[in-house]
């Protein structure tokens, strides 16, 4: 089954990152660079927190409203936290995460293969601004169009059918952010890339999976390389 594929991929990857010391350490950085930015984030949204409220809704004097101005308060903060988290992970990719996941692949590729197969080297930056414009249909408009779909959600009566159908949907695109990383580092066309991906939706999912489980998720994420690679090379050679 392909779900269940998908979620031994991560797996086995994840295993992998935490005995091989490169893996580890890159790992490590990874996961440090999506905490310490989200807790930037998350301070700013307890400092301001306060003055974003007043511009909703006003302390009202009645004591019969003032239940519900709590209440508010508090999915407020939950929201902006929420928010903040995705905008940490978003750009904790962009400035840092992009050249660790990369290097992160192809080490796992040479320790599965023996070598590490590339059209062409390319300079730092070059190879840089490559990575992060290879996230916008992978990670950065998925994402967002997902956080967008479950806002919308919370407004409608489908608020939990698409807050669970958002996750999921989530959790595919993040999991191809990771195994599109070898297709696109051997510059196969974009086309050819996202066949590949919606054919194997399932194994996606599954792979995801693991994503979606609170805190555990972001150690799952920061080795994620290692476990798609396991995947592509296995699979696709």
């Amino acid at each position: 089954m392909k779900v269940l594929d998908g979620m031994t991929y991560n797996l086995r990857g994840f295993w992998l990152g935490i005995k091989t010391p490169k893996l580890l350490l890159l790992g490590l950085i990874r996961l440090a660079a999506v905490i310490i930015i989200t807790m930037i984030l998350a301070s700013l949204v307890l400092i301001y927190h306060q003055e974003i409220l007043n511009l909703i809704w006003i302390k009202p004097e009645s004591r019969w409203l003032l239940w519900l101005w709590h209440l508010l308060s508090w999915a407020l903060s939950l929201f902006l936290l929420v928010l903040s988290s995705v905008f940490s992970y978003l750009i904790s990719q962009i400035l840092f995460c992009v050249i660790i996941m990369d290097t992160m692949s192809r080490i796992t590729e040479r320790l599965v293969s023996g070598q590490e197969k590339e059209p062409q080297e390319m300079p730092f930056f070059k190879r840089f601004f490559y990575l992060i414009k290879q996230e916008i249909p992978r990670t950065i408009v998925p994402v967002l169009l997902t956080l967008f779909i479950m806002v919308l959600g919370w407004l409608t009566p489908l608020g939990p059918f698409l807050t669970i159908f958002s996750s999921l949907i989530a959790a595919i695109f993040l999991a191809w952010d990771n195994t599109d990383l070898v297709p696109a580092r051997r510059l196969y066309p974009f086309k050819t890339r996202f066949k590949l991906f919606y054919k194997n939706l399932p194994l996606h999912l599954g792979f995801g999976l693991l994503f979606l489980i609170p805190i555990v998720s972001m150690f799952f994420l920061s080795f994620s390389p290692v476990g798609a690679t396991l995947y592509y090379i296995k699979e696709h050679g």
